[in-house]
């Protein structure tokens, strides 16, 4: 199917994204809502500008659209914008959020096309393993749970930090993909990236046991 790959820079999107490629699916254009308040119950923001150096980095369009962040109304700027395009499905990153799924489904039912989850119900630790087995580069840009604190930030995603992330959701049932909003991610190289993103100045900020590494300026090298 020729579909719309709903991304935030994240990993679960990256990964979706990368998956429905594999499964024969042609991504003609990536799709992004952008929320004016940080407490979207939908979407993605820290670092949510960054989804332009991903286009790049994909060699795939990007479109967006912003959204107030109002729980359910901002669904209708999704609905919106999905129904601008010519594709006949979107692909989302959505593993165990009944919450992000359902409305998304309903929203593709309403407006005649499908909704592709590859990730859906997946192990999140099969899913973070396949990251590494497949050379992903993510590093985390938000915090905000017990046990992730401001050392987290800018942090790789490594065997050795996936170990620590297991033994936290042994402790603190942190979920190992951060689906619960435990911690957010920026993907800066992955099979698919025709160039990877480099990290030129980032600012770390950390306050009430949550923080962000909010990226100033970043640019688009070239695979060797």
């Amino acid at each position: 199917m020729r579909l719309a790959a709903l991304v935030s820079g994240g990993k679960d999107s990256v990964l979706a994204l990368y998956r429905a490629q594999q499964m024969g699916h042609s991504i003609e254009v990536l799709a992004t809502i952008i929320p004016r308040r940080s407490d979207s119950y939908m979407f993605h923001h820290p670092n949510i500008h960054m989804t332009d150096y991903l286009s790049k980095a994909l060699e795939i369009p990007l479109v967006h659209a912003e959204t107030s962040g109002i729980k359910e109304k901002e669904l209708e700027d999704l609905k919106k914008l999905l129904a601008s395009l010519d594709v006949e499905g979107v692909v989302t990153g959505a593993i165990a959020s009944s919450y992000q799924k359902d409305r998304i489904d309903k929203l593709c039912d309403e407006i005649g096309i499908k909704s592709v989850a590859p990730l859906w119900h997946q192990d999140p630790l099969v899913i973070m393993n396949e990251l590494l087995d497949m050379k992903f580069k993510v590093i985390i840009v938000g915090v905000y749970a017990h046990g992730l604190d401001e050392k987290w930030l800018g942090r790789e995603i490594t065997n050795e930090s996936l170990e620590e992330l297991v033994e936290l959701n042994g402790r603190f049932q942190i979920s190992l993909v951060g689906e619960g909003g435990e911690y957010e991610s920026l993907v800066l190289d992955a099979p698919i990236f025709k160039k990877y993103i480099e990290i030129v100045e980032a600012h770390a900020s950390y306050e009430n046991g949550s923080g962000v590494l909010t990226i100033k300026e970043a640019k688009l090298v070239d695979k060797t």
